[in-house]
């Protein structure tokens, strides 16, 4: 079909967009395109709070036809963990019928340049932007997030993801001249002139392992990174969240078609129940580049064996808090009473060990003892989560069963200083909700250290006594090099402390938040100006987002001829 969306408007709509994205990595400074409030939307084509329910609405029950080649089948099964049946389905594909068809349009693709393949990936966040309300729906009902967490973290921060990405690939493509003359001089004789020519080349498919807890925040980088820089795309969805990467792909294959490119260059692929296609593709020569985001030990399965593709991975790790002294005890109990409550601690970034001095702290209220220290942090929480409305709206449900089976054999573990309690969500009574446990353990027992090394997914936190603010340090220097963490956070007014604390970050390469207690929290982090995650320690080999997270996704391929 002819292009309905030309390189020129494309550019003249878009080019502004990504030159502020390209100045926000610059500076690391806050800024987004893309509104956190429901209100913002309604206007200028986007769609508002009743049409985004609307629209989400009449998704159940349907067929999501993408007009992908090679579909042999239908399928779907999620379930809310909210209780609703999606009912839900979409193309399964014979992969040696679609594979091909992916790689035939990269030419094209390829050819069209760093700029255009940019806007074009703006254009297809601009359109997923307008329908953010129906996006979080379908993030809210596959992930168990809050209505306003899905709304914000499965909308504008996911798209803010994706569009830090793609700045980062047009930065890493541009980098080398398209063309330059070269002459180097020969004395007497005539000098060896040469004409080079340089082109990013992708490296193949990218194939993005989708995950049940974030599925357009964690997808959108590796999505939109493989994009801009050439490759076309494979979507693998968590069997249990498949309808937001369902509609990302349906958005993605409109645009490409509509500005005169094959849609078949990002494509999905949905699996049966117990199919577990992820491994089959993995191994795949034809998948060339692999974003994960998952358990380890699947992550650690990709790394060590699709030996054809380059590997991203997000996995797993124990999380640690440092508490030595703080001047604002309140604000400090609060802030991480917050950090646990959220999403019921079923975020990768959630903190879950608490290294404590077992004499106690010093605070602005004066000296606070172990025990008083971890009976306030209860108190916070359940002073936060005591009424059951704003507990829902912080909580949301429980994912899994997995996750519920781990909370329940958390109290086996030690003195349980905060119980889970159940929490009834009136609008969805089938959901699973439940409120953070802390249990107490000692970082002297080598039985406690084996529940607190090991990552407890889901709403369950360790306050672990330790004999002194330096055992802490060099404990946390162990978790973070053994188990790997996405953050680390401490609180401490002493500088040698905080110095000590920092070494073992700058050395571990793990990201540092010290002394939070207002509206910042340890497991958000900001696209355009935090990073996610570092890629120098085992919980993951890659950061959300820098150069390293796109430069490999492309090579530069050299042609020379003589003048």
């Amino acid at each position: 079909m002819a292009a309905e969306l030309t390189a020129h408007e494309l550019i003249a709509k878009h080019r502004p967009t990504l030159d502020q994205a390209l100045e926000a990595i610059r500076t690391r400074a806050y800024w987004s395109p893309h509104p956190e409030h429901p209100k913002a939307y309604g206007e200028n084509g986007s769609l508002d709070a009743a049409a985004g329910k609307a629209a989400f609405d009449a998704l159940l029950g349907t067929r999501v036809d993408l007009g992908q080649p090679g579909t042999d089948d239908w399928v779907g099964g999620e379930v809310s963990p909210y209780g609703i049946e999606l009912g839900v389905t979409y193309p399964h594909a014979d992969i040696d019928t679609l594979l091909p068809a992916m790689r035939a349009g990269q030419r094209a693709w390829r050819e069209a340049g760093a700029e255009i393949r940019a806007v074009v990936c703006v254009e297809i966040l601009k359109r997923i932007s307008d329908r953010t309300h129906e996006f979080a729906h379908a993030v809210m009902h596959t992930s168990g997030q809050a209505f306003m967490m899905a709304f914000q973290a499965g909308g504008p921060h996911a798209q803010d993801r994706g569009l830090e990405a793609v700045a980062y690939a047009y930065v890493e493509q541009v980098r080398t001249p398209d063309t330059a003359e070269w002459s180097k001089p020969q004395g007497k004789r005539d000098p060896l002139a040469l004409t080079k020519q340089f082109t990013p080349v992708p490296r193949g498919i990218g194939l993005v392992i989708g995950c049940n807890t974030f599925p357009t925040w964690n997808g959108y980088p590796g999505l939109f990174a493989s994009l801009a820089t050439g490759n076309a795309v494979l979507v693998k969805p968590h069997p249990r969240a498949v309808l937001p990467l369902a509609l990302t792909v349906q958005v993605a294959r409109e645009v490409l078609d509509e500005a005169g490119f094959d849609p078949n260059l990002v494509a999905l692929a949905a699996e049966r129940p117990g199919e577990g296609i992820a491994k089959t593709l993995a191994g795949r020569p034809e998948i060339r580049i692999i974003d994960y985001t998952g358990s380890t030990e699947f992550g650690d399965w990709l790394e060590a064996n699709a030996r054809q593709a380059q590997v991203y991975t997000e996995k797993a790790g124990v999380n640690t808090v440092l508490v030595d002294s703080t001047s604002d005890y309140k604000g400090m109990l609060s802030n991480l009473a917050f950090s646990l409550s959220l999403y019921s601690g079923q975020m990768c970034t959630t903190p879950q060990n608490f290294l404590i001095p077992r004499d106690g702290i010093r605070t602005d209220e004066g000296p606070r003892t172990f025990d008083e220290v971890v009976a306030g942090l209860a108190r916070a929480v359940d002073g936060l989560l005591g009424d059951d409305a704003r507990a829902n709206a912080l909580l949301g449900a429980i994912v899994n069963p997995d996750v519920k089976a781990r909370l329940e054999a958390a109290t086996g573990l030690g003195e349980v200083a905060l119980a889970s309690r159940e929490i009834s969500n009136p609008e969805f009574p089938d959901a699973v909700v439940r409120t953070p446990v802390i249990v107490k353990l000692d970082g002297a027992k080598p039985d406690d250290e084996a529940a607190y090394m090991s990552e407890c997914f889901g709403p369950v936190s360790f306050a672990v006594a330790v004999d002194s603010s330096a055992d802490a340090v060099e404990l946390l220097r162990r978790t973070i090099r053994e188990k790997g963490a996405m953050t680390v956070g401490a609180y401490t007014t002493d500088e040698e402390v905080e110095r000590s604390v920092q070494e073992v970050c700058l050395e571990e390469a793990a990201q540092l938040s010290l002394n939070l207690t207002g509206g910042v929290y340890v497991n958000q982090t900001a696209a355009f100006s935090d990073f996610h995650g570092s890629g120098g320690n085992p919980a993951a080999n890659a950061a959300l987002c820098d150069g390293a997270f796109v430069a490999n996704r492309f090579r530069v391929v050299e042609v020379r001829r003589e003048v």
